[in-house]
């Protein structure tokens, strides 16, 4: 097979350390586009794989830790992933045309991750930027609790337009943002107030922050084969807290 031709391997019955192996040796061997076929709960798919050129299409439902560590790759899941997917991630894109699982994003440091549905508890926790990276979290429909937990950079972006639980309120858990330090959470509709983590404020977006969320949301729309003016037709808050250090005074000693 020519290593520019998309490589195929079919997952079913793969204990999870033949997938990734097999993946790996295909990566090794030149492919740059690879489908998965029957993906049932195999864990770690796309780890630490290297490469802005590598194109990784999954059918099916990923195990914990897709993309854990992975810089510059681009993984399509069609179908919906379990916990910890783009765990310290470091660059590349992953989109989800389904629901995910806890700790989406965990120390994600780089690259963007597309959610059509739903995701689950402490989503974006421990997020960071440095220098030229900027990681970006999109959820089309509702988090848990605890989102954007201890965040020290990029942006979560949430719109609770795809859920499968389109009648609850609100579209996030309680404790949004619990020890925020850096970093944005745009939230598109209202934010109550006794969600929000202690030290923050949602406000209205600036002509920058509006002009940045539009970005992400055509190419969210893009990816996912959405409407981007419907979305974009409401009203947006962004969560930010009100100083850069706003746990410092709780160290200081007294004499």
């Amino acid at each position: 097979m020519a290593a520019d031709s998309r490589f195929v391997l079919n997952a079913e019955g793969l204990y999870y350390k033949q997938l990734n192996e097999q993946i790996r040796a295909a990566v090794r061997s030149g492919h740059k586009a690879i489908e998965l076929c029957n993906v049932r709960g195999q864990r770690y798919i796309g780890n630490s794989l290297d490469g802005e050129d590598i194109d990784i299409v999954i059918h099916g439902v990923p195990g914990q830790d897709m993309a854990a560590f992975m810089r510059g790759p681009h993984l399509t899941v069609y179908g919906n992933a379990q916990d910890g997917v783009g765990n310290t991630m470091d660059a590349g894109e992953i989109v989800i045309h389904g629901m995910v699982g806890d700790v989406l994003g965990y120390a994600m440091r780089g690259g963007r991750i597309f959610v059509k549905g739903d995701a689950g508890y402490r989503c974006g926790i421990h997020m960071k930027a440095y220098m030229e990276k900027f990681p970006v979290l999109v959820i089309g429909g509702k988090a848990g609790d605890f989102l954007g937990e201890y965040m020290a950079g990029g942006a979560i972006i949430l719109l609770g337009m795809f859920s499968d639980k389109p009648a609850e309120v609100p579209i996030t858990g309680r404790s949004l943002g619990t020890g925020m330090h850096g970093g944005v959470i745009y939230v598109r509709g209202e934010v109550p107030a006794h969600q929000l983590g202690a030290g923050l404020a949602a406000k209205e977006l600036d002509a920058d922050e509006r002009a940045f969320l539009e970005v992400q949301i055509r190419d969210y729309a893009a990816a996912l084969g959405l409407d981007a003016e419907a979305i974009l037709d409401a009203p947006f808050l962004r969560v930010k807290p009100y100083t850069h250090r706003p746990y410092g005074n709780m160290y200081v000693g007294t004499n």
